[in-house]
């Protein structure tokens, strides 16, 4: 059947990690009665977003066979200054950002020349990353909350002005329709065109009219959110298409640039690529400077959605991302992954951690269920990869 329709194990994989959503929405709104509402779906999505913005740089560094276990700490850091620099030394928010991306940029190129340049495990760099950036974040501010007030700031952030309303919001979602469409349609000529033969064409305009009306009934869920006496819904949030822009932006990078080439050949194969001519060290060291940007926007979005900047802003949060990735799909031991992978590993995230909120479930179970998910996660991933043939180490 997967030959029939031409299903790879990559789509199958992501077909089944949709299911699941779908699964624990219903089994949470069954257990809660207000998982599937317009408020909680729209605090999802917001609170996806930070997460997701990290996790789509993550998964190259993962496909690469590092990893990174500083960025929770990094975030804090770069948040803290940044709201340091607008509430104690007045500055405007676009050069105290560009400020925050200036220390992101020189922590990625210290930790990245370490592991790249002298061949330092990046497990024990970014460990002590970890311990030290945290240090970092609390010395700038000496452990003080720096609160941020202006309002073009705390858009990129959501709340109450920060979605682009009922009207642009269905806009976007009928135009990313007509672009699915488009494509369906551009793929099955270009299959002609060289002579092979297209999937049958209800099973394609099924699956371009699944994904079409996922872009529709999300964007309805996110009009149908009134806060307040508003006269109407909310619209997408701005972090939500932040991090959009972040995916679609990574995703060309992976699939359209020699770049993208390089970081899975030297997933797949270290030593090959090298003797191949890839300049392993240069894509190694890029990298770390990638995540480290998508750190400083992630910084943007936590410090605006919060008002305010803190010494404890993302705790764990490097825990959360690398969650997102291997639950997406990328193996740890490097040369396979996807960026779209990471986008559903976050939301899987997210939906157990609100619907277990919305169940009352103790903090300390809540921890020991997403550990135990994450676990759960790897073992399939390993199942799964013997059972598709993949290689799985």
């Amino acid at each position: 059947m997967l030959k029939q329709f031409q299903i790879s194990s990559l789509d199958l994989r992501l077909s089944i990690m949709a299911g699941v959503l779908l699964v624990m929405a219903l089994v949470f709104h069954l257990a809660s009665g207000q998982f599937i509402t317009a408020e909680n779906l729209y605090n999802i999505a917001q609170q996806t977003a930070v997460v997701g913005i990290i996790a789509a740089a993550m998964a190259l560094v993962i496909v690469a066979r590092q990893i990174d276990l500083s960025v929770g700490s990094a975030l804090g850091l770069v948040g803290v200054l940044i709201a340091w620099l607008m509430y104690t030394k007045g500055w405007h928010w676009v050069p105290a950002s560009l400020a925050g991306l200036a220390v992101a940029l020189a922590v990625g190129l210290y930790q990245g020349w370490l592991i790249a340049g002298l061949g330092v495990a990046s497990f024990v760099v970014t460990l002590g990353g970890l311990m030290s950036l945290r240090g970092a974040a609390f010395l700038v501010a000496s452990g003080k909350t720096q609160p941020v007030t202006d309002p073009l700031f705390l858009m990129l952030g959501g709340g109450l002005d920060g979605a682009i309303g009922p009207l642009p919001s269905l806009v976007l979602a009928l135009a990313l329709s007509a672009w699915l469409t488009f494509r369906m349609l551009l793929r099955r000529g270009q299959q002609r065109t060289h002579g092979l033969t297209p999937r049958a064409l209800w099973f394609d305009v099924a699956v371009t009219f699944a994904l079409c009306a996922a872009a529709m009934g999300f964007a309805l869920a996110m009009n149908a959110y009134r806060i307040g006496d508003k006269p109407e819904g909310q619209g997408i949030p701005v972090p939500v298409l932040v991090w959009a822009v972040v995916v679609m932006v990574v995703s060309f990078i992976v699939n359209r640039t020699r770049f993208g080439r390089y970081v899975y050949a030297i997933g797949g194969n270290p030593e090959a690529a090298l003797l191949v001519g890839i300049p392993v060290r240069r894509v190694m060291l890029q990298l770390f400077l990638l995540l480290s940007a998508l750190v400083t926007v992630a910084a943007i979005v936590a410090v605006a959605r919060l008002n305010a900047g803190t010494n404890s802003l993302g705790t764990n949060q490097e825990l959360y991302v690398i969650a997102a990735a291997v639950i997406g799909g990328v193996a740890l031991s490097g040369g396979s992954g996807t960026v779209l992978g990471t986008v559903l590993g976050a939301l899987v995230i997210q939906f157990l951690e609100s619907g277990l909120l919305l169940l009352d479930v103790d903090i300390g179970w809540r921890m020991v269920i997403v550990g135990q998910v994450l676990i759960a996660a790897v073992v399939f991933d390993v199942l799964y990869r013997r059972a598709t043939g993949e290689r799985v180490a």
